[in-house]
């Protein structure tokens, strides 16, 4: 019996270690204002993209994301970004669109080269749309898996989550960059 035990224990961390890091993280609290959020595989902790609606459901054109951690490693505490964070890591650069009211173009102040749109969609609900196979998707989550072994931290690959504006179903895409 306690062989059989020592097995399946075995067997159960060797699972465990290889499982996908992104199913073994905490997703935030559903939120109406929520675009999508990022983690990363080095901790729990969670950068959260909400929009920044004003009390008359339209977009606030000074800034039209909030974002902030979820500090899942410490004790789940909501915190803006530092100053560092938000200008080099996780940071939004956005830009009213002219061929659109209440729409914003942007990207990833760590990352320029996929840009995106915020806005709302038909039914004023909040929207991220993101390239994700060489087509805008509504993302919904962004898992980066990072290498920090070394003196400088590295990306290995970013895995983009999220569902098609069109049909609703899930989409997939994994690059490195």
């Amino acid at each position: 019996m306690n062989r059989f035990l020592l097995i399946v224990l075995f067997w159960g961390i060797l699972l465990n270690m290889y499982a996908n890091p992104v199913e073994r993280l905490p997703t935030p609290p559903d939120s109406p204002i929520r675009l999508f959020y990022i983690q990363k595989s080095s901790n729990a902790n969670t950068v959260v993209y909400d929009a920044n609606v004003l009390a008359n459901k339209s977009l606030n054109p000074q800034s039209p994301v909030h974002t902030y951690w979820i500090r899942y490693s410490e004790k789940g505490q909501k915190e803006e970004l530092t100053t560092i964070q938000r200008t080099l890591a996780y940071g939004l650069y956005t830009d009213a669109l002219k061929s659109e009211a209440n729409a914003y173009q942007g990207y990833f102040l760590a990352y320029r080269k996929r840009k995106f749109v915020v806005k709302l969609d038909s039914r004023g609900n909040p929207i991220a749309l993101f390239p994700i196979n060489g087509r805008l998707q509504i993302l919904k989550r962004v898992f980066v898996s990072v290498n920090e072994t070394t003196m400088m931290t590295t990306v290995n690959y970013i895995e983009l989550f999220g569902k098609d504006q069109t049909t609703g179903k899930d989409v997939y895409e994994r690059f490195i960059p």
